[in-house]
């Protein structure tokens, strides 16, 4: 595979370690749609700029495809940089098609039906220590939802994720309290309940 070619003081981030350590949060593009792509499509690419100071140092932004050879896309920069100064729009780039995080197709090149991937944005209660890993999920249990908000664009799922007595007596001397957040992120960090998360409310697990 031949190197990327990139204005001075640019790189690009492999998104691939970053989908690996949070796959229920972070979803690249299915193995189809990339093998898809062809001249006039786009994929997003995260730019990084490694120069000077850029007032955002990394962007996802769309590369507009002219070619794709052995693995590597040739294209030109499709959107503006918000923040960086070393890259602009059009200026021409070649890529690794495996650091895509995005695709968009032409309307004469169809984007190919592919199994969507399940989404884990509904929201929860877990105590600090297992999301930062420090324990793992030791009792869990479902109750009404009662956080969701006029306007949430995520509802409260109704589960409250605690971790070991250990975690949690050490999240009490830190200070540190229960996060609301996605079900993905808890996830993230221990994935060993995934198979209870569609129980109804008002079961319990330990």
């Amino acid at each position: 595979m031949t190197a990327s070619i990139l204005p001075r003081g640019i790189a690009i981030d492999d998104p691939r370690p970053i989908a690996a350590a949070n796959p229920y949060t972070f979803f690249l593009p299915h193995a189809d749609e990339l093998a898809a792509v062809k001249p006039l499509d786009g994929i997003q690419i995260i730019f990084r700029q490694t120069e000077g100071e850029p007032e955002y140092s990394a962007e996802g932004m769309w590369v507009l495809i002219e070619s794709v050879d052995d693995g590597m896309v040739t294209g030109t920069l499709d959107n503006q940089p918000a923040g960086m100064s070393l890259i602009r729009e059009g200026d021409r780039v070649r890529v690794p098609l495996t650091h895509a995080i995005g695709t968009t197709f032409h309307k004469d090149n169809p984007r190919p039906t592919v199994p969507e991937p399940r989404e884990y944005w509904d929201r929860c209660f877990v105590d600090d220590c297992v999301l930062r890993g420090r324990s793992h999920a030791d009792y869990l249990y479902r109750e009404e939802p009662d956080m969701t908000q006029e306007g949430d664009r995520y509802p409260d799922s109704g589960w409250r994720i605690r971790g070991t007595d250990e975690g949690i007596a050490q999240d009490e001397r830190d200070g540190a309290k229960p996060h609301y957040v996605a079900l993905g992120s808890v996830l993230n960090a221990d994935d060993r309940w995934l198979h209870l998360l569609d129980s109804p409310i008002g079961t319990a697990f330990q």
